[in-house]
């Protein structure tokens, strides 16, 4: 007869089991791990959002996010790195904004796209293994981007060797498949996207509009990670 301190036993084993699995998000690769250190902007408003609606919108905690580790030796690697965009005359900006480090929120800190589904992409300069992808979109006033979805490829033109690490795009509006990421609303922390150590050398970044109005901004995404193996 199996007792209840055995089931209890029984079930914290198999816990430790699953998350040993690869995707659980406790996988040990035996990479000795560390806080991955940010330099964030300063927060544009303050205060819980209210009237933004959207039947994908991730609950709303009012929390900071908790510490991120990484792999030891992970770098900062798109630093001034060149950046095109499916844009080629923003309307607001220069797409070099998008890797120049400056965050801060005001304007004068961000590239605006056409409306629409619109696309930046970052070169690498080589293949990577990755370990953070952090995005600010537009962060002094709260509002959603629609149909965030973030593409590692060592294609240049993203027809082969395609991987997705994020997808909030809840119905296909965006013609990129269904996502099962939430949308979140944009703060000064950005939006962190685990790529889980997938290799890749380029960088894509969709949108499509926002709940303020129909354009697509960008004030900067990070990539961090070490040099593939």
């Amino acid at each position: 007869m199996i007792r209840k301190n055995d089931s209890f036993v029984f079930f914290v084993l198999l816990f430790f089991l699953f998350s040993l699995s690869p995707g659980f998000g406790f996988q040990d690769t035996g990479q000795e791990k560390v806080e991955l250190k940010l330099n964030l902007p300063k927060p544009m408003f303050v205060g819980t959002p209210r009237n933004i609606r959207s039947p994908n919108l991730e609950r709303i905690t009012g929390k900071r996010r908790p510490p991120f580790f990484v792999p030891k030796g992970t770098e900062l690697l798109s630093l001034d790195k060149p950046v095109t965009s499916s844009d080629t005359e923003p309307v607001i900006g220069d797409l070099e904004f998008v890797t120049d480090s400056e965050k801060s929120g005001e304007e004068g800190y961000y590239v605006e796209l056409g409306p629409g589904v619109q696309w930046v992409q970052i070169d690498l300069g080589g293949s990577y293994s990755l370990n953070a992808v952090l995005i600010w979109h537009y962060h002094s006033q709260a509002r959603v981007y629609r149909d965030v979805i973030v593409q590692v490829s060592d294609d240049p033109d993203f027809i082969t060797n395609v991987q997705t690490i994020y997808n909030n795009d809840h119905d296909n509006s965006a013609g990129l498949g269904i996502g099962k990421d939430k949308e979140y609303i944009e703060t000064n922390e950005g939006r962190l996207v685990d790529p889980r150590g997938i290799t890749g050398r380029y960088i894509r970044l969709y949108s499509r509009g926002n709940t303020s109005n129909e354009m697509n901004h960008y004030v900067e995404v990070e990539v961090y990670g070490t040099l593939s193996k």
